[in-house]
């Protein structure tokens, strides 16, 4: 898989709190990757879009608002990055992903 995380699975207070995780990028070109969540309503995402350099990487910070015990998931989409791209939000509206990742997220 060319973009990994890890952990590639957390466990969170459901009362609130925040997990850590790590994209590596093991394409030989700079990609962008977005992230999408089941349950926006309890989550913060830092940040939700991105750039990832070739054999680099990036970090990601889940915050968890207390709410009910769910299991949830993350699905990050990537793709190569256009040439030149500064706002990957913007640079994702234009494009197709290229493959994804998924993170679950247990809060309990």
């Amino acid at each position: 898989m060319p973009v990994a995380i890890e952990p590639a699975a957390a466990t969170v207070p459901a009362a609130g709190g925040a997990s850590t995780h790590t994209l590596t990028n093991s394409e030989a070109g700079k990609i962008m990757f977005k992230i999408k969540s089941s349950n926006n309503n309890e989550y913060r995402l830092k940040p939700v879009f991105g750039f990832i350099d070739a054999g680099a990487t990036a970090q990601v910070e889940i915050t968890r608002l207390a709410g009910p015990p769910k299991d949830d998931k993350f699905v990050i989409q990537f793709a190569p990055a256009p040439e030149g791209a500064t706002d990957a939000q913007e640079a994702f509206k234009g494009a197709t992903a290229a493959g994804d990742v998924t993170l679950s997220v247990k809060a309990e």
